[in-house]
């Protein structure tokens, strides 16, 4: 694809360019993002690690190996699943370069996923393709990049603004994260409507039952994974028979 300089360029026929021209070729770019993404994985992982062994050890604040494995254990129980199902189902629509940047950025459920998605679905471009994954991780990169921007700010005079905000605007920010998955799985549930119903009866039903919070969430991922394959399978036959 030839790109006159004097000529505006679409941002697909840009993404066009990166995946089809690219020298690297996405095997080499897989590679190297793999480098990358573990070698800045493990520095954040010491990072975050260091200042709690100096605390405890270099300064004698050390509060015992109880109430760090209670603690442990009881945050587990809440969000242990996601450590599992959370990369597993958010690859499709990150990919490899994705992955590495949204688990280092964090935020990946209110900001990096709902980027990524929405890139996509602007240049219509599918999840999973390669250039999904390459819209996915510039889309990942961009809102990182605003959200330091606006953290700085935020964290320079986070509390002056906390104070001038309205307690009733407050009182909303509970519901910040489920408008996010809404919005979501409205925009995919779009494009497969019986299987955004199949996703809302079987989370209302796991959510009413006197199921434990830890299972929930892995309860409601796994069954609908599980039916809409089913169901796909069932319409491949169909298909296959007529």
């Amino acid at each position: 694809m030839n790109v006159n300089k004097n000529t505006a360029v679409a941002p697909l026929e840009v993404t066009e360019v990166l995946v089809e021209n690219s020298s690297l070729g996405m095997e080499e770019f897989h590679r190297k993002s793999h480098f990358w993404g573990r070698l800045t994985m493990w520095m954040v992982i010491i990072l975050t690690l260091a200042l709690p062994l100096y605390l405890s050890f270099v300064l004698g604040y050390h509060p015992g190996w109880t109430p760090i494995i209670a603690g442990f254990l009881a945050f587990a129980t809440l969000v242990g699943y996601a450590w599992v199902i959370e990369p597993i189902s958010y690859y499709p629509t990150l990919g490899v370069s994705g992955t590495y940047l949204a688990f280092l950025t964090g935020n990946i459920s209110s900001m990096c996923l709902p980027s990524a998605a929405s890139a996509q679905n602007a240049l219509g471009v599918e999840p999973g393709t390669k250039k999904g994954e390459i819209v996915a991780a510039l889309a990942i990169s961009a809102a990182s990049l605003v959200n330091i921007a606006i953290l700085a700010v935020i964290i320079a005079g986070g509390s002056y603004i906390i104070s001038i905000i309205p307690p009733q605007i407050q009182n909303t920010f509970q519901y910040i994260i489920p408008a996010i998955f809404g919005g979501i799985m409205a925009q995919f549930a779009m494009k497969k409507p019986l299987y955004g119903i199949i996703a809302m009866i079987i989370g209302l039903a796991v959510n009413l039952l006197p199921i434990m919070m830890f299972f929930k969430g892995v309860i409601c991922i796994t069954l609908t994974i599980v039916i809409c394959i089913y169901l796909e399978k069932v319409k491949t036959k169909k298909v296959h028979a007529e």
